[in-house]
């Protein structure tokens, strides 16, 4: 059997005067409210917080997703310690 390897797409974080981030990369989103995003990209976990966190747009096929409002912090997590799981999956449970 022929295994195909997948491209990896790219992780990347663009944040813009503290108030737009923008994200590529992410492999599922755990939690969010208006003052802490959870999530996780291929990177590890990343966990976002700030104030009138607000997720303006994201694609479930991509992993994008763009986030405005206070963004105060950016931490990363253990890499290993989720796999890939499809966003649409975790957000509709």
């Amino acid at each position: 059997m022929i295994k195909e390897n997948k491209p990896v797409p790219p992780h990347n974080i663009i944040l813009e005067n503290r108030k737009s981030l923008t994200i590529s990369g992410i492999t599922d989103v755990d939690s969010f409210d208006e003052r802490e995003i959870r999530l996780y990209t291929q990177l590890g976990e990343l966990v976002i917080k700030g104030r009138e966190l607000h997720i303006d747009s994201m694609s479930v096929e991509t992993g994008d997703m763009t986030i405005t409002g206070d963004i105060w912090s950016l931490t990363y997590g253990d890499k290993d310690r989720r796999g890939p799981v499809t966003m649409l999956g975790r957000l509709f449970r």
